[in-house]
């Protein structure tokens, strides 16, 4: 087993990698104490050899494999990526490219709604995975043999169903479907909050607009917290606790220290002062800049006959097609949809459109009609019916 601990020797297997088209990634990471997630071990393979990469190490540079994250010749192939690629993000401030994510490919070739590791390999490799490490401290050293080898067969295995993957969306004309969504996970504001978006995470229903503006300081000042002390929001403080804070508004430590979700004796310290800051300067908005209450429209609910239809044609399109239903519309596409024809959503774009929306158009406007025959639900064109 290759255990890599020293920069010389991550340089030569770095310039072998560079031989093949794709290479399969992975990681390990503790990140319940912490902002930023702690890198424990990173595990590459290509087709001919796989290794362990020691973050830890003292005698290790990560720089030869970055500059392999970042060969837009090289593609990187991961199984469920978002929080593998928000680790290189932090460490290369770039998007590594360009990405295969299996399990969104899996998706696509009708293995289930955000499917597994363990479910895909058994599924596309017949191969069963080892799970008795899964709960391991990876920040401990050494780590067994047992742990080493459950961590490479992360990518080994992998490897296998990349290709029995692709395999399958070639055959099914469907390339240009992976291609389309592997697009969205070059976006860096997937991988970062910038505090002053930080409230956007949160549910701001039912906030007046003075309570909206000073929310938006105090998550902003949570995430700054968060990141100088590198430790989780909820440790600086929770969610209810910011809402608490952006309703009461308080403008002394005394009035801070008397709501219940501020920890006793904080109002003594320097992280309140610059939270009663926070809502000073919530406070003083000027008014071009202050929230608005947001007008009251009275939406019209989307037609029940129609959104059951629309239901009973995901879940054909979606068996029909070999499609998890999730990727190919949500219920919040279905309820615009039939409300409106020119729908902004997912599944009236793209390759979507073509397998799903424009037909829901037309059963919508009475064009199809939905039977069944024997136990299968089938497409009639109206105009056959006489």
């Amino acid at each position: 087993m290759q255990v890599i601990t020293k920069t010389a020797a991550l340089s030569e297997f770095c310039a072998r990698l560079r031989q093949h088209e794709f290479i399969t990634v992975d990681t390990e990471f503790m990140r319940e104490k912490t902002y930023y997630s702690m890198l424990c071990l990173i595990q590459v393979a290509s087709k001919d050899e796989a290794a362990i990469i020691d973050p830890l190490s003292d005698e290790l540079d990560l720089a030869p494999l970055l500059e392999i994250m970042a060969d837009r010749s090289i593609l990187k192939v991961f199984h469920a990526a978002r929080q593998d690629l928000e680790i290189f993000y932090e460490l290369m401030k770039e998007v590594p490219g360009p990405l295969f994510d299996t399990q969104i490919a899996a998706m696509a070739c009708g293995h289930g709604d955000q499917v597994g590791y363990e479910s895909l390999i058994r599924e596309v490799t017949g191969e069963q995975v080892d799970k008795g490490s899964r709960f391991t401290d990876w920040s401990k050293r050494p780590l067994s043999d047992k742990q080493l080898t459950y961590a490479l067969g992360d990518v080994t295995h992998l490897v296998d169903a990349y290709e029995a993957l692709v395999k399958e969306l070639k055959d099914a004309g469907r390339m240009a479907w992976i291609e389309e969504e592997m697009k969205v996970l070059d976006e860096p504001t997937l991988y970062f909050t910038a505090p002053e978006t930080a409230w956007q995470r949160l549910k701001t229903r039912n906030l007046r607009p003075r309570e909206l503006d000073t929310l938006k300081h105090v998550a902003a000042w949570r995430e700054r917290e968060a990141i100088s002390r590198n430790q989780p929001r909820s440790r600086i403080l929770k969610d209810d606790g910011l809402f608490e804070v952006a309703r009461a508004a308080p403008d002394t430590p005394q009035a801070l220290g008397q709501l219940r979700a501020i920890p006793s004796g904080f109002e003594r310290s320097r992280a309140a002062a610059s939270l009663l800051e926070a809502i000073k300067a919530a406070k003083a908005l000027p008014e071009e800049e202050r929230s608005q209450r947001e007008k009251r429209t009275h939406r019209q609910p989307a037609p029940v006959d129609v959104l059951d239809l629309l239901r009973v044609l995901l879940k054909r399109q979606s068996e029909q097609n070999g499609i998890a239903p999730k990727m190919l519309a949500s219920a919040a596409d279905l309820e615009a949809i039939a409300l409106e024809d020119n729908a902004d959503v997912p599944a009236m774009k793209g390759w979507r459109r073509e397998v799903f929306g424009n037909i829901a158009l037309r059963l919508k406007h009475g064009e199809l009609a939905l039977a069944l025959k024997g136990k299968k639900v089938i497409l009639i064109e109206t105009d056959q019916l006489g």
